[in-house]
């Protein structure tokens, strides 16, 4: 199995099973002597941990990060950086009835088709588990871009959106605004009691963002950007800017306005805040299934601080490249 991993200047290949002894990535490319807080690191692995609320799965994992190279006393040498995090509350019974059958919407059956061979315990590489490489990813990523501010919220969950921002603080669904938060916890709490589930979309507001990123033709940093978010688990959907809005405006209008382009120009940054969504389906384990397993019913509370994580880990890469040019 290939396409394990991502990134040139700054570059890292995540390996591990859901189900597995451990999850973990090794990060390439990261300068030395720059400080490194555990705690910081463990802070922005608890936004994405499970089994913190009645809203996300059950299954209760510390996510402690073990580092086992590339650190000393406190500092990055240069050198590889790997980081594990083990699995330690594993229920692999509940995944009994899905080995020799495949759930629609996961890689059952196209990884048993493609490598004729699976692990049936929670997807095994293709379970959102995998994610908690790329945050480790994305916190060494971020001490790159001191300056830079990745804040990300949930824009929808199913019909529900966010409005005006009532808060400065994201709720426990990601919202800003605390009346349609409200709201999207009846609803959700409805759809688990019921084994349903429900899509939604994350928006991304980047801020402090430095000029001339970006490559063209093929990895300007907007497709750059949509390749990170595409390939998140659940993920259908990638807009930057005003994304599809801006067919139905007229050039003179589009023009007036530098923000509907999302910070970007030819692929290449302008000094903007970058602006994007992504949208991801409902899970698709439902029904009785969903009510006898451990399973989320949107994935939404804990892709907020992933998507977070993928776009610095993009932007740290071409502020490399960047760098390499002056």
């Amino acid at each position: 199995m290939r396409g394990n991993h991502f990134g040139k200047m700054f570059s890292l290949t995540t390996f591990g099973e859901s189900h597995g002894a451990a999850l973990g990535v090794v990060i390439d490319g990261m300068p030395g002597n720059l400080p490194v807080n555990l705690d910081d690191l463990r802070a922005l692995l608890k936004r994405r941990a499970p089994g913190q609320s009645q809203f996300t799965t059950s299954r209760v994992e510390a996510d402690e990060p073990e580092i086992l190279s590339g650190v000393f006393e406190g500092k990055t040498l240069g050198t590889p950086i790997a980081v594990i995090v083990r699995n330690t509350n594993q229920k692999s019974s509940d995944y009994d009835s899905f080995k020799d059958s495949h759930r629609p919407g996961h890689a059952d059956r196209t990884t048993q088709d493609k490598y004729g061979i699976r692990d049936h315990r929670g997807s095994g590489r293709a379970s959102g588990r995998e994610t908690v490489s790329r945050v480790i990813a994305g916190y060494f990523a971020g001490l790159l871009l001191p300056q830079t501010e990745f804040f990300a919220y949930t824009h929808s969950i199913g019909a529900i959106e966010n409005g005006p921002a009532t808060s400065s603080e994201r709720s426990i669904l990601g919202f800003t605004n605390t009346a349609a938060s409200k709201e999207a916890e009846a609803f959700l709490l409805d759809c688990k009691s019921n084994g349903e589930s429900s899509g939604g979309i994350v928006a991304l507001k980047i801020t402090g963002v430095p000029k001339n990123l970006g490559e063209p033709a093929f990895e300007k940093l907007k497709a750059e950007l949509a390749r990170a978010m595409m390939s998140l688990p659940g993920s259908m959907g990638f807009e930057v800017g005003s994304g599809f809005s801006v067919t139905s405006m007229k050039g003179s209008d589009l023009s007036k306005d530098s923000r509907h382009f999302g910070g970007m120009e030819g692929g290449i940054t302008n000094g903007d805040d970058i602006f994007l969504k992504v949208a991801f389906k409902a899970p698709s384990t439902v029904g009785d299934k969903a009510k006898s397993g451990r399973h989320d019913p949107c994935l939404l509370p804990r892709v907020i601080v992933v998507v977070e994580c993928m776009a610095r880990i993009v932007l740290a890469d071409h502020y490399l490249r960047q760098k390499a040019y002056s």
